[in-house]
């Protein structure tokens, strides 16, 4: 990219190169040879006029399996509603959802509500974590406050790239991911579509995941808006060096990873994998990780069994093929996971090993 997706603008600065790996929404069969994976340049880079942090390029094919909707983002979407609703930002009875490739809807929450969906112009405009995905992420939000009726909200829900930095979690960074939003960078953007943030909820999802309403009227921003920005400013956001800090800590998480696994190996341990997600791909990759460290990864999806991990010969296996593995350690690569992993597979307790923890 030479311009902003979001702005146009050229004055990009890169602030995380993980070089080459392997394209995160396609899992090879597993009988398809290693060597035969493609392999994708994958780079972050920030805009210093609107302050978008967003994927350099992206040459692969978006054709990501659907995964089974964690219990965690189902939860999590009926207590937004909840509080929206509780706040009174629910108004008028047409609703419009910007659906998301993983899945998940909230389109029954709003009709449980009485809201007809539509697919026009509607009262009630959804969208969780579905604008990521979008390339010419200046159209994408040109769109949605096209479709947002006069009086009516946008709600749209994203991972912070604050939280994605105070957590190091650099593996956010992914194929068909193309833009990683601060509070600051979305008024910039929102407000350059005729569009205004009033308010913000804030979650624990994800490490850090907040939904803003934002409607047509040029309305001044409450008190929890003005406290995130003035937390991101504090942070640093808009700051190439303080992205950049995104690398040191892919580095040391490869490195950690790693150590821990060969010292499982060297103990006689065997260890398997939960989550065949695509934030894991970089980071089997860039750990070298095969079958003799990690001897499969499970995953509740059906599409991804029978497969493998990119860029791996590590083989993905349904749960019930773990359980009867019996393994000493699993590694699970989704942290959200572990309440609802805990819960479902009780003889698995005191083995599960948090990536990144």
């Amino acid at each position: 990219m030479t311009s902003c997706r979001g702005c146009g603008e050229t004055s990009l600065f890169r602030v995380m190169d993980l070089g080459k790996v392997p394209a995160a929404k396609h899992f090879p069969p597993v009988s398809a040879p290693v060597n035969t994976d493609e392999m994708h340049e994958l780079a972050m880079d920030l805009c210093e006029v609107c302050g978008l942090v967003q994927l350099a390029d992206d040459d692969t094919i978006a054709d990501e399996p659907r995964g089974l909707e964690p219990q965690a983002l189902i939860d999590q979407a009926q207590d937004a509603i909840n509080r929206v609703a509780a706040a009174g930002w629910l108004r008028g009875n047409s609703v419009l959802e910007f659906g998301s490739p993983h899945g998940g809807t909230w389109i029954q929450l709003l009709t449980e509500r009485g809201f007809t969906p539509t697919t026009s112009t509607a009262d009630v405009v959804l969208d969780s974590f579905g604008i990521m995905h979008e390339p010419d992420q200046q159209s994408a939000f040109q769109h949605r406050a096209r479709v947002t009726g006069p009086d009516g909200v946008l709600l749209l829900q994203y991972h912070s790239i604050a939280s994605i930095v105070r957590g190091g979690q650099w593996n956010s960074l992914r194929h068909g991911h193309f833009a990683y939003y601060s509070l600051t960078a979305l008024n910039y953007l929102l407000r350059a579509a005729g569009m205004h943030i009033a308010t913000a909820w804030e979650f624990d999802l994800y490490g850090g995941t907040n939904l803003v309403a934002a409607v047509h009227a040029d309305v001044e921003p409450d008190e929890t808006v003005r406290r995130i920005l003035a937390a991101e400013a504090a942070l640093g956001v808009t700051d190439p060096a303080v992205i950049s800090g995104l690398q040191s800590n892919a580095a040391e998480h490869v490195d950690s990873l790693l150590s821990w696994l060969r010292a499982e190996k060297a103990a006689g341990r065997t260890v398997f994998g939960y989550g065949a997600a695509s934030r894991a791909v970089a980071v089997f990759k860039m750990a070298g990780i095969d079958k003799n460290l990690v001897t499969a990864v499970a995953d509740a999806s059906p599409v991804k069994q029978g497969m493998r991990m990119p860029g791996t010969d590590v083989p993905i296996v349904s749960p019930e093929e773990l359980l009867a593995a019996d393994p000493d350690r699993v590694l699970l690569t989704l942290p959200d996971l572990l309440p609802e992993v805990s819960s479902r597979y009780p003889a698995l307790q005191g083995r599960w090993k948090v990536d990144g923890l």
